[in-house]
């Protein structure tokens, strides 16, 4: 299963723009709350050049990119996570991604109201974060209940270790601090998943500008703002960007340069949420196909396999490993073998950003 990366923000803050850019979808955009109703979703394939080079070294039958889903919720307005607007639908479906993409309006087109009136990205940003922080706080105090109870009847170090655990969060967030910013043990993590809690996921502040000086300025102001909380603030022009859209694509870079974008906004949000995950990228080629996976950094050869196919980390042997940048400069894996450059791997290799993987592996009784 590929990465899921939930688009939350304020009405008409531009979620939907940014979904449609990220997609190449068409979700309806409108110029009042709650246009979005359903959560849109698309899957989009992750960029990466690599994989071109590769195949035009390796001729595979078929070639499969990584994937990232993004889900784009209704609008997140005060009191949501008590159900007002629709809140509890926006926070059952934003619940099960991997990363949040909070969208901040820094537009002030007057033919799209502010459903506060005003554009104040700040002020929108601690709207958003305390109700999700609520929400987070409800679940936590209901399980609370539930093990407080149990720990009057019974005595259990597992259920000890929850109660100090939830104590600890609930506590966090009654002071306003997202569970993000706790760390945790793998213990502690474990007790915490099924919760599924919004403020434990990482999150991504994008900035959604448009060409106005206003906008600029409130870009400016901003930034000290979220770099001192050591919080990411990334910049894009969605509007713009979704617009040049219909330019085909060698016309695009003036406009582009124009606005100091050097990037399209797909290749820099794909990049800026592998970066919050700690993700790299590793590849495999057979018979059928080249494809790239997306890996935790730091995994081991066995934990790489598994992202293949569960059988292959429960009977793993070895790896057969050549970095991209390796097998480039060689020319071909032809060549590589000669050389003798394939490394052989065992189960405390850990798998590095580029790295093209064979897995040997015995087969496992069901």
């Amino acid at each position: 299963m590929g990465l899921k990366a939930g688009i939350v923000g304020l009405p008409n803050s531009g979620k939907t723009t940014l979904f449609n850019l990220l997609t190449r979808g068409k979700a309806q955009v409108a110029n009042y709350p709650f246009c979005t109703i359903s959560p849109n979703v698309g899957v989009v394939e992750v960029p990466d050049p690599r994989l071109e080079v590769l195949a035009s070294l390796l001729q595979p039958p078929r070639v499969a990119k990584a994937t990232i889903e993004f889900v784009d919720v209704a609008g997140l307005v005060e009191g949501a996570s008590r159900g007002e607007g629709l809140g509890n639908q926006f926070l059952s479906a934003i619940r099960g991604v991997d990363a949040v993409i909070h969208v901040l309006r820094f537009f002030g087109e007057t033919q799209v109201p502010h459903v506060l009136g005003k554009t104040d990205p700040i002020r929108d940003r601690e709207i958003v974060d305390l109700e999700l922080l609520l929400a987070d706080l409800e679940v936590i105090e209901r399980r609370w209940e539930k093990v407080e109870d149990l720990s009057r009847k019974v005595r259990d170090h597992k259920l000890e270790v929850e109660r100090e655990t939830l104590k600890r969060c609930r506590a966090a967030l009654e002071k306003g601090i997202p569970l993000r910013n706790l760390t945790f043990s793998e213990e502690e993590k474990v007790i915490l998943r099924p919760f599924q809690l919004i403020t434990l996921k990482p999150i991504l502040y994008l900035a959604n500008l448009d060409e106005r000086e206003e906008s600029k300025t409130s870009w400016g102001k901003a930034r000290p703002y979220f770099a001192q909380r050591g919080e990411k603030l990334l910049a894009l022009f969605t509007k713009l960007e979704e617009e040049l859209e219909e330019i085909p694509p060698a016309e695009r870079g003036p406009f582009l340069q124009e606005f100091g974008i050097t990037e399209e906004g797909l290749d820099v949000v794909i990049r800026e949420v592998y970066d919050l995950l700690g993700l790299i990228t590793f590849f495999t080629s057979g018979d059928k196909e080249l494809r790239a996976w997306e890996l935790p950094r730091g995994s081991t050869a066995p934990q790489a396999a598994g992202k293949v196919h569960t059988d292959m980390e429960r009977g793993f042997i070895r790896a057969e490993v050549i970095n991209y940048l390796e097998l480039v400069e060689l020319g071909s894996l032809e060549k590589a073998r000669q050389e003798g450059k394939i490394r052989l791997e065992g189960k405390d290799y850990r798998v590095q950003d580029g790295d093209l993987v064979y897995f040997r592996f015995a087969p496992t009784e069901q």
